[in-house]
């Protein structure tokens, strides 16, 4: 039997809600996960906040699989695991939760799904593993100035910019989530995928813990005054963004082609602006609208442009590297 006649079989054989859910969790479970961080970071120091998150998430999964039966990483895998734990979550969620304190939370995922962007810029200057066509280089363009069109003041159409520093902070986030995503093919991990986001989460969130010390996060600042709304928010984080999206993100990859899988990148961003006005009272005006069409337009456009054939599987499939999150993977994100 081809091999996509096989797929189309164990599809067939999942009930359509298990497919609903399990895509609901990762389309709206992730997309709010930016307000939650919103929320989280106007009242515990953001680095602070990021390392109970994720040393939380990492070790109740990694405990978890443990359980299960599934081997610890070798030395030589926590290797690997670490490199790609400060690359994610020191770095990346670390600006992401530093920047979220001044930008809002619907802006944060629509800049952070430029990460294509930021790939295949990788792809074409440093790998030479992609050329740039004109389409290619439209699409760049089109994402860029989507980007100038959220931060630039002369094209806010009556909105308030962002915070430069922050909408910085989310680009250099874009910048080493894509450095990982790249890294994530060639370094040792885990061959299960929730093993190697524990080990990763915990690897990271350890060093979360490090950088809040050494930049003084831990200065006046006292657990118990944590107000219950950020409790709720953290709890959520834990187990619905980082354990349950994340699960669920595994269980469809398996199931279901990369393909379609892969759109929670384009809905994700939408979610957040949707969840970030209605819930957290951010604007959306014609700047955040038109922003966050032209970066979506150019993710559209950077992923649904064909791989050469040295990147598929001989089966036909986009390689997947074998890593955490996200979308989120692509690295997927443990949002």
């Amino acid at each position: 039997m081809p091999p996509q006649t096989k797929t189309s079989a164990a599809h067939d054989a999942h009930p359509a809600w298990k497919i609903l859910l399990a895509f609901s969790l990762i389309y709206f479970v992730w997309g709010s996960t930016f307000l939650a961080v919103r929320v989280g970071v106007h009242e515990v120091p953001p680095l602070v906040f990021a390392a109970l998150r994720f040393t939380s998430a990492g070790l109740i999964l990694y405990a978890w699989m443990r359980l299960k039966g599934v081997a610890a990483p070798t030395l030589r895998e926590w290797g690997g695991v670490t490199i790609l734990g400060t690359l994610i979550f020191l770095l990346d969620y670390g600006c992401l939760f530093w920047a979220e304190r001044t930008v809002p939370s619907g802006i944060a995922a629509v800049v952070l799904a430029t990460i294509p962007v930021f790939m295949a810029f990788l792809e074409i200057v440093f790998l030479r593993t992609q050329k740039l066509t004109f389409r290619l280089a439209t699409a760049l363009a089109i994402g860029i100035f989507g980007v100038a069109v959220l931060v630039q003041s002369s094209l806010s159409f009556g909105e308030i910019p962002p915070d430069r520093r922050g909408i910085l902070a989310l680009l250099l986030a874009a910048c080493t989530w894509s450095i990982a995503t790249v890294l994530a093919r060639r370094l040792p991990q885990p061959h299960s995928k929730p093993m190697s986001a524990a080990a990763q989460m915990v690897n990271g969130g350890f060093q979360l813990f490090l950088a809040a010390f050494l930049a003084g996060e831990f200065h006046n600042f006292h657990i118990t005054a944590i107000s219950t709304k950020v409790w709720i928010c953290l709890v959520y984080l834990i187990l619905f963004g980082s354990i349950a999206a994340f699960t669920a993100y595994v269980w469809l990859i398996h199931n279901l082609s990369p393909t379609k899988v892969g759109t929670y990148a384009y809905v994700n961003p939408v979610i957040a602006v949707l969840i970030g006005h209605f819930l957290g009272g951010e604007s959306l005006g014609p700047r955040t609208v038109a922003g966050t069409a032209l970066v979506l337009s150019s993710v559209i456009a950077i992923n649904t442009i064909p791989k050469p054939k040295s990147e598929l599987e001989p089966g036909g499939e986009p390689r997947q590297p074998l890593s955490t999150e996200a979308p989120d993977e692509e690295v997927a994100q443990p949002l």
